[in-house]
């Protein structure tokens, strides 16, 4: 499970329609709504340079966030939508939607390689290439892992860790229908222009043989 889920603080919105938008974008904030979850929709506004940052950061409606607003409960929530101006590209509008604990959602879930000590490869010089650092899985909100975990006792130089090679929460799969690369343990690059000089050798003394 995932120990920590990000706070997304935001104040409530008084009144609703284009005019308390307007309003609001002229106090330096950006209106949003609050849907889903069998209740009411709730109008809110967030500072508009936090929520650019939170933007420029990337992951933002990807990312399981815990709504925050004075007078309400907290709730979990996922960025559904972010209208911007068509102009400057600056958001001018959000949609986030309540989850329930058995919400199916898309996270992105960082991977962690363990054990590098016992990694036969690494100790004879190899280098591990992390091809995705974190993979896209289809997660129930209530059940949230906090990271995907590879193992590396063992592995040698060649060794290709796929998907399938990591134990997956259950309920959880990767939105990718194919068995793709997590990373690899690689020859170093020096060991691998000695092998190509001498590949090189061996192909000049051939030629001179013949």
């Amino acid at each position: 499970m995932a120990n920590e889920i990000p706070d997304l603080e935001c104040l409530e919105r008084a009144g609703t329609g284009k005019g308390a938008a307007r309003a609001a974008r002229r106090e330096g904030m950006v209106p949003g709504v609050v849907f889903g979850g069998d209740v009411d929709p709730l109008s809110i506004n967030i500072p508009f340079n936090k929520l650019l940052k939170l933007l420029k950061s990337g992951r933002f409606k990807s990312t399981l966030f815990n709504l925050k607003v004075e007078g309400h409960e907290d709730v979990r929530v996922i960025c559904r939508d972010v209208q911007r101006d068509v102009v400057k590209d600056l958001p001018t509008h959000f949609d986030l939607m309540r989850l329930r604990r058995t919400s199916k959602i898309n996270l992105f879930i960082p991977v962690e390689f363990i054990n590098e000590e016992e990694c036969v490869g690494l100790k004879r010089g190899g280098v591990l290439t992390v091809v995705r650092p974190e993979v896209e899985l289809i997660v129930t909100a209530g059940d949230i892992p906090e990271k995907l975990t590879v193992d590396l006792t063992g592995k040698v130089i060649g060794d290709v860790i796929h998907i399938s090679d990591i134990t997956l929460p259950e309920g959880s799969k990767p939105t990718i229908d194919r068995d793709f690369v997590i990373a690899n343990v690689s020859a170093p690059s020096g060991l691998k222009a000695s092998d190509n000089e001498e590949g090189d050798a061996e192909g000049e003394d051939a030629a001179t043989e013949e």
